[in-house]
């Protein structure tokens, strides 16, 4: 799936549980913050910063740090697959599957920041 397909797919999503969201564009190179999250989204008072990937997408290790700065400061950082679409809807439903699925994508995360570190 593409990423502008998926983006779609999460902002019907996010329309049925009534969540505010933004997409952020990142437009020319002075005029916005580079890295940040491709949706802004509010759902049931928290944040969430969402860095949206195609199958195979890899993120930049700008976003990547940009996430985690999104859950140092008490929000919820998320680079999300296609693959993992159904994981995430639990994890916003806060089932148990939801939250495992969550420690392991800020382990992807993780990996992502030592690959691109090196």
């Amino acid at each position: 799936m593409k990423e502008t397909s998926f983006k779609n797919k999460l902002e019907e999503y996010l329309d049925t549980i009534h969540a505010w969201y933004i997409k952020y564009w990142a437009g020319p190179k002075g005029f916005t913050k580079e890295g940040i999250p491709d949706m802004l989204v509010c759902i049931n008072s928290k944040f969430y910063g969402i860095e949206l990937k195609g199958k195979g997408g890899r993120p930049t290790l700008l976003q990547i740090i940009n996430l985690r700065k999104i859950r140092e400061a008490g929000g919820i950082g998320i680079l999300l697959y296609p693959e993992d679409f159904e994981y995430f809807k639990e994890f916003v439903n806060e089932t148990d599957l939801g939250r495992y699925w969550y420690r392991e994508n800020k382990l992807r995360q993780q990996s992502w920041f030592d690959k691109l570190n090196n």
